[in-house]
């Protein structure tokens, strides 16, 4: 086999450590190093032979690592880290707020030409995987309406805005299609949609002792963003029954067009997910994404690219042949 690809990590939570595994599980690569901004005598990886550093010396290992795979979160972390890594390092991200994608590619465009690197920006399943779902199904479908559910699974954004509840001490919230809304998008029937006819929220919370009960509920289910807009259900539970039952970090959800070829002509499009830890397929996806920012790099390319600029070779370790004789 040829030189494998060296990977590094920014970033040693969940995403970071599912990233750790899904390089094991790809035998044209190898982790290199993990930077964070711990203690790294403090940090215990599972691979062995690897070493935990820093993440101020990251820029010291240039010339070792072919792609970094940022791990950090969207909020603070990555509108950082984004542009910083992409100066040194080809890199692959999960930037996820929707709304502030175009800047976030702008500078690490910027910042990655600069260094004359490829970065490939908001990878993952959503944005990403189900990103591609919707560009080609409207694409396919000129005409028909584009529906995207999420769940049934664990929101980390809205567990953490229970759990800064006053009198709240643990929690975890689930994001739940609705059926109907599912199958009347099956039916063909293009229905119109609200936020609340698609989606509910299930919130499993452990109080403090001698909390108000009523006062958190209420509090939870008018929370302006997170839950206002939808069915709420808020169930009060033992932190040993959190621990039982709600420890696993479980996902999935639907990206369906559905459309007309002709007046009458009914088509549709379905993809789903179903995924047992979120954070551990999102690291799948990054891992194959940083096979093709490094074969875009060793043709010399640089700049920031999205899922929608990358062709799906380029994520195979299989060559040309072998994908037109094998799956095509």
């Amino acid at each position: 086999m040829e030189n494998k690809i060296r990977i590094g990590i920014v970033g040693y939570g969940n995403l970071g450590r599912g990233v750790e595994l899904a390089v094991t599980k790809n035998p044209d690569m190898e982790l290199t190093a993990v930077f964070t901004r711990r203690d790294p005598s403090q940090v215990k990886l599972a691979v062995t032979g690897v070493k935990a550093l820093h993440v101020d010396d990251a820029a010291s290992m240039r010339d070792k690592i072919d792609v970094m795979i940022l791990c950090g979160g969207s909020a603070t972390d990555l509108p950082e880290q984004g542009p910083r890594f992409a100066r040194d390092f080809c890199t692959i991200d999960s930037f996820d707020i929707h709304a502030k994608i175009p800047e976030y590619f702008a500078a690490v465009d910027a910042a990655a030409k600069e260094g004359n690197h490829i970065s490939i920006i908001s990878v993952g399943w959503d944005p990403g995987l189900f990103s591609l779902n919707r560009i080609y199904a409207e694409s396919i479908l000129p005409d028909g309406d584009t529906y995207t559910f999420w769940g049934r699974g664990v929101s980390q954004g809205h567990s953490d805005a229970i759990r800064r509840v006053k009198g709240v001490k643990n929690a975890v919230q689930y994001t739940v299609p609705v059926p109907e809304a599912i199958e009347a998008v099956r039916s063909g029937s293009r229905p119109s949609l609200s936020t609340r006819q698609k989606h509910t929220r299930e919130c499993f919370v452990v109080a403090q002792e001698g909390a108000d009960l009523a006062r958190i509920e209420a509090e939870i289910k008018e929370m302006p963003n997170y839950f206002a807009d939808y069915d709420t259900s808020v169930t009060f539970i033992t932190e040993e029954e959190l621990q039982r039952d709600h420890a696993g970090i479980p996902h999935g959800g639907f990206v369906m067009r559905s459309g007309e070829s002709k007046s009458g002509t009914r088509q549709l499009i379905e993809y789903s997910l179903t995924l047992d830890s979120n954070p551990e397929f999102t690291s799948s996806v990054l891992v194959a994404y940083a096979r093709a920012a490094f074969r875009l790099a060793q043709k010399g390319e640089s700049g920031a690219r999205s899922v929608f600029d990358i062709a799906p070779a380029l994520l195979s370790p299989k060559n040309g042949e072998e994908l037109r004789r094998t799956l095509l």
